[in-house]
């Protein structure tokens, strides 16, 4: 049964810290180097690396590296497997779809 909700847990743990919200915010408007984020989050590195391991590992982030800097932005792909799982989360099932007769 865990493995069934796996992705739908890690998704939903990436959306449950503040700082990951932050990161998510910022990424809005587009793709931001890592040392961006750390200026604007006032974060260590070691921070900012955990915070993004767990919003990659979500499928909600992507990165790529150049030189010695990765460049974060949101997954478009990902973001539409979130949407599709928020639904599926609040989608009401059964014969009279939720409404008491």
């Amino acid at each position: 049964m865990a493995a069934q909700y796996s992705e739908t847990i890690r998704v939903f743990k990436a959306f449950c810290d503040e700082n990951r919200l932050s990161i998510l915010g910022l990424l809005r408007s587009g793709e931001k180097c890592a040392c961006d984020l750390l200026e604007d989050l006032r974060i260590t590195q070691p921070t900012l690396s955990h915070h993004m391991k767990i919003l990659c590992d979500a499928g909600i982030v992507q990165g790529r590296k150049e030189g010695k800097w990765v460049y974060y932005s949101i997954d478009p792909v990902g973001a539409e497997k979130v949407k599709v799982i928020l639904e599926q989360q609040l989608t009401v099932s059964g014969s009279n779809n939720g409404v008491n007769e």
